[in-house]
């Protein structure tokens, strides 16, 4: 990697976030080359917007987040000069985009392979984080850390990891089970990872997760089932 300057290139899964999506690319940094919105069979104008804010976009028409990522991925798997560094984020602008530059500087400056962007550690808005949602991630980053001799505090979806050992990881999860997947794999593979905190406010529109009942009950069994999978 050539690390004064690297390619750096972010995925961002979207449903439905017309409103938020604009604003999400307009705020990251001029240091990434390209920006990939994987559209997650959005039924508004999602895709119209991240086009027009200079994102490529592609059509997955399959709903789940770890599909729309796999899509992402399998594009930028083709481009002719392949990045060093992938970031992810969430589209619906309760990450601040502008805290990529914080992300990748471990990556960078001390050669790590993977940083989780903790918003348990970082400045969150009252009301940006449900109660499930925190409990969620406390019970899953504590069981990981029993069973896979883990430091985690988050399952935070704003992440940055090298390009190469993302590849080698064989993410295969399409919904609920991406971002604690490749933190297993990542421990088990043996990379260098770490955290550093990142704030987090309310999101724009309402969770296709945490807002619905289904969602809440439907992220947490998966969450469960991956870490006993993998054990």
């Amino acid at each position: 990697m050539q690390l004064n300057q690297p390619i750096i290139d972010v995925i961002i899964p979207a449903f439905n976030e017309e409103d938020s999506i604009g604003k999400v690319i307009r705020d990251i940094p001029t240091i990434v080359r390209h920006v990939v919105v994987a559209n997650n069979g959005s039924s508004d104008t999602t895709k119209k917007v991240a086009e027009a804010a200079g994102a490529i976009v592609l059509d997955e028409p399959q709903k789940g987040y770890g599909k729309a990522c796999l899509t992402a991925m399998d594009y930028l798997s083709k481009v002719e000069e392949q990045a060093d560094i992938v970031v992810f984020l969430d589209g619906d602008y309760s990450d601040y985009p502008e805290q990529l530059l914080d992300l990748i500087k471990p990556i960078i400056e001390a050669d790590y392979d993977m940083v989780i962007g903790s918003r348990a550690l970082g400045k969150r808005e009252g009301g940006s984080m449900t109660l499930p949602q925190v409990f969620g991630n406390w019970l899953a980053t504590t069981l990981m850390r029993w069973i896979y001799k883990t430091n985690y505090t988050d399952l935070g979806p704003f992440r940055a990891i090298k390009w190469d050992q993302l590849k080698a990881l064989g993410m295969v999860d399409e919904n609920y089970g991406w971002t604690i997947e490749m933190q297993i794999k990542a421990a088990q593979s043996g990379l260098k990872t770490t955290e550093i905190p990142v704030d987090y406010r309310k999101r724009i529109g309402v969770s296709k997760v945490s807002g619905t009942v289904k969602g809440v009950f439907g992220a947490g069994y998966k969450i469960l089932w991956t870490i006993y999978k993998y054990w």
